[in-house]
């Protein structure tokens, strides 16, 4: 392989470890080590040699196989069979789910006070059916979430999101359009602590100053959030 010959798009190896590479207009190398299978993606500015990036994620092979190696000893999250005796979580805290098949409304009652999830569905409804039902109450629970957030946010940070949305992301707890003004947050934030959905918020709304996680970004996330990285770490060590 030829380090030099990168194309917009690239799987090149490093050490031994196969790295998806994208040459970007940007103004920094980024390296990103995924979850759940130790995925890293390169993203790098233009300008940079084949040389540069090579010796920049050469740098930090130890730090790419320490988070690897971290994701790798995880335990995996069990495919759902959304039956009763189930564990959940909300915002958090953990509940446990109570499959009930009766005709009718096809609906979720939280019972904080009981630890409990009931899912009240129609007889003979499959697994499929049964946890987009889950997926749409949780939708629910971040909608009722969300504005209240911007409300509190928005004037502090002074920026103002023109649109935003919730979708299942693989490889992001957010994400944010710049030039259209657009957040979107992640589905599975429904399921962990409350904090953790402030501070996904926050962050998408810091860029909107700022686009790339450089020193300047760091700055205002130290301003506006103190604790940004603690919430940082507990979604780090989740897997999506």
């Amino acid at each position: 392989m030829n380090i030099n010959k990168f194309t917009g798009e690239s799987q090149i190896e490093v050490g031994g470890i196969s790295i998806q590479l994208l040459l970007k207009p940007i103004k920094s190398l980024r390296i990103v080590v995924y979850p759940p299978d130790g995925r890293v993606r390169v993203s790098a500015p233009w300008h940079l040699t084949g040389e540069d990036i090579y010796l920049a994620i050469f740098s930090r092979l130890s730090w790419i196989k320490q988070k690897q190696a971290k994701f790798q000893a995880m335990p995996r999250v069990q495919k759902r069979e959304m039956v009763t005796g189930e564990t959940h979580y909300v915002f958090g805290r953990e509940y446990q789910l109570e499959v009930i098949e009766r005709p009718g409304r096809q609906e979720i009652l939280l019972w904080e006070d009981r630890d409990r999830l009931q899912l009240f569905v129609n007889p003979g409804t499959d697994t499929e059916k049964r946890l987009k039902v889950l997926n749409e109450w949780y939708r629910e629970q971040l909608k009722g979430k969300i504005p209240d957030f911007l409300n509190k946010w928005q004037p502090i940070i002074g920026k103002q999101v023109n649109d935003w949305g919730i979708k299942k992301m693989k490889t992001q707890w957010g994400s944010c359009n710049i030039t259209k003004g657009r957040i979107w947050l992640n589905l599975e934030l429904a399921k962990k602590p409350i904090e953790c959905l402030e501070y996904v918020l926050v962050h998408e709304l810091v860029h909107l100053w700022e686009r790339y996680h450089n020193e300047k970004f760091r700055g205002y996330m130290d301003k506006y959030l103190p604790q940004w990285q603690q919430y940082r770490d507990i979604l780090d060590r989740e897997l999506l």
